[in-house]
């Protein structure tokens, strides 16, 4: 197999094939949590928990109260810059949302090439410094385990080979490119299996803490 050969059977086969594995691993895991169903509540119900719920998932995005921000601030600010990256460059990237347009049939405004490819440096820097910060600290590198560092390679991944593809760095483009993209279907074979999850289910976990606070009259 030649290596556009190689570009066309991860354009083809094995893209549809992740995203079977990724649609159906999202089903099973939603219907995991709607069959765990919800703790009995002993407390009195003071709100329905709705507003409780809305404003814990808006609140969450914001940083913390000063005290942690100061202890914490590089661990916040680098985790910010690579979320933030990582949903630009996917989202905003206009080969992407040719790709996604193509799938979902719907688009959107793109950003410059020049913008993204800073912004892919950027996320690139900060996952490299929240990992050297991982293994620095003997508290986070104890509390660290397979799972955590699988996650963070499966995430780094693909902006490093889109990013060597962009500027035909190392391989050759076709072949840098199939790289990139079996990178990306890697991801999603693997994402409904692992605590990378919690790109689908953030929203869903911080309205449940929100409302169900509120409902025993906490405010948040």
């Amino acid at each position: 197999m030649n290596y556009t050969e190689f570009l066309l059977w991860v354009r083809g086969p094995a893209f549809h094939f992740a995203t079977a594995i990724l649609v159906l691993g999202l089903t099973l895991r939603f219907l995991e949590m709607l069959f765990l169903g919800s703790p009995r509540q002993y407390a009195a119900v003071r709100s329905n928990g709705i507003a409780g719920g809305i404003r814990t998932v808006i609140s969450r995005f914001a940083p913390p109260e000063p005290g942690v921000f100061q202890r914490s601030w590089f661990i916040i600010v680098a985790g910010y810059l690579f979320h933030l990256g990582f949903f630009i460059s996917f989202f905003l990237f206009a080969p992407h949302i040719i790709l996604l347009k193509q799938v979902l049939g719907v688009s959107w405004p793109g950003l410059p090439a020049p913008v993204i490819n800073i912004i892919t440096i950027v996320s690139l820097f900060a996952m490299i410094t929240l990992l050297i910060n991982r293994w620095y600290y003997p508290v986070l590198r104890f509390l660290s385990d397979f799972e955590d560092y699988l996650s963070w390679t499966l995430a780094f991944l693909p902006l490093f080979t889109g990013y060597l593809a962009f500027h035909h760095i190392w391989l050759p483009y076709p072949l840098m490119l199939a790289l990139h993209i079996l990178s990306v279907e890697i991801l999603m074979i693997v994402l409904p299996f692992t605590k990378l999850i919690h790109t689908f289910t953030f929203i869903i976990a911080r309205w449940t803490n929100g409302a169900r606070a509120a409902q025993k009259g906490v405010q948040v």
